[in-house]
């Protein structure tokens, strides 16, 4: 596609135009390491919850880490100034580049407290969380939201307009309302409007998957990158093939069945080095499932059987063993 200008988050560069959302329990340090090695233009951390940062939680600290990520984007969240602002200044002390506001997650036991995608039901207060942020960084500060509470309150534009006045320098809309979860389709037309409504980079989210997915999201849209989530779960490399078929007006070229070998091998070693044994197996078993599931959806033979071991097993020398077995069979033969 032809883009006119680079893309940057205020004075941050970017390489591209295809982020890695920020998604709870999966976008831990490992996987945006290595999303960012094959080519992911922008990767987010997990999102932290501000007051249990500046409460010292090791949890949030790691949710927060980045070492070996550049630029580092750490995603907060919280309903208190007090708790925004100093959450920030902790993260850029830590080496955060960038620190973004979370105004868009729909879960209960997020929206329940006030944050994630309440805020927008309350647009002087999600205002007041901003200018907390943005006055106690000298990093930019980005807002990723949803199109509204809900159809009847659709002020993704609104809420843009004032982020933007207030200094934030990108905004990521995901074309849902907070009361559609994930439910239905997401609707890439009606980000336009957000798009319309500032000067700022906008990047659009939900349910892009391909990079046919993104070239139709950007053109319905009009934004200047696309943000891809649950689609990279098990393909940390699928946001740089998409970066890179964007920028070449090409496809998603697959890694080798070796690459794909050693980025799963080395994301459950990172799982088990950062949480310790006993909760790192815990957190690599969604990852262990994506990657045999992705793999499987390649027309590669992944048996049900040896699929459940390698989630299961609490033998990290035996998963191992598995996942490179399994990244090296043959394709499956499919009927004419």
């Amino acid at each position: 596609m032809n883009f006119i200008q680079p893309l940057a988050i205020g004075p941050v560069p970017l390489d591209g135009r295809a982020f890695l959302a920020p998604m709870s329990g999966v976008t831990d340090v490992g996987m945006r390491r290595i999303a960012r090695r094959f080519g992911a233009s922008v990767v987010v951390s997990e999102m932290v919850a501000s007051d249990e940062l500046v409460k010292g939680s090791s949890e949030a600290a790691l949710r927060a880490e980045g070492r070996g990520v550049e630029p580092h984007v750490v995603q907060l969240a919280g309903c208190r100034a007090e708790w925004m602002g100093e959450a920030a200044r902790l993260a850029e002390a830590s080496g955060a580049a960038v620190i973004d506001i979370n105004m868009g997650c729909p879960a209960k036991r997020v929206t329940g407290g006030y944050a994630g995608s309440a805020l927008m039901r309350d647009l002087d207060h999600a205002l007041s969380l901003i200018e907390a942020t943005v006055a106690a960084v000298s990093v930019p500060v980005t807002v990723k939201m949803r199109l509204g509470w809900d159809h009847e309150s659709l002020n993704a534009p609104e809420l843009a307009r004032r982020a933007e006045a207030a200094g934030v320098r990108l905004v990521t809309v995901h074309g849902r309302t907070r009361q559609q979860f994930y439910k239905g389709t997401a609707d890439w037309s009606a980000i336009a409007a957000v798009k319309a409504a500032v000067s700022i980079p906008v990047v659009a989210n939900g349910d892009a998957a391909t990079a046919a997915d993104a070239r139709t999201m950007l053109a319905r849209s009009g934004a200047d990158a696309v943000m891809i989530g649950r689609a990279a779960l098990g393909r940390p490399w699928l946001v740089g093939g998409v970066a890179r078929a964007l920028e070449h007006d090409g496809e998603v070229l697959e890694p080798s069945p070796e690459a794909k070998s050693d980025a799963a091998v080395e994301h459950y070693e990172t799982l088990l080095s950062l949480y310790g044994r006993e909760t790192g197996l815990r957190h690599a078993r969604k990852h262990l499932a994506g990657y045999a599931d992705a793999h499987a959806a390649c027309g590669h033979d992944v048996p049900q059987s040896v699929r459940a071991r390698i989630v299961v097993s609490e033998d990290p020398a035996e998963v191992i063993a598995l996942l490179r077995a399994v990244f090296v069979s043959a394709p499956v033969e499919k009927a004419a």
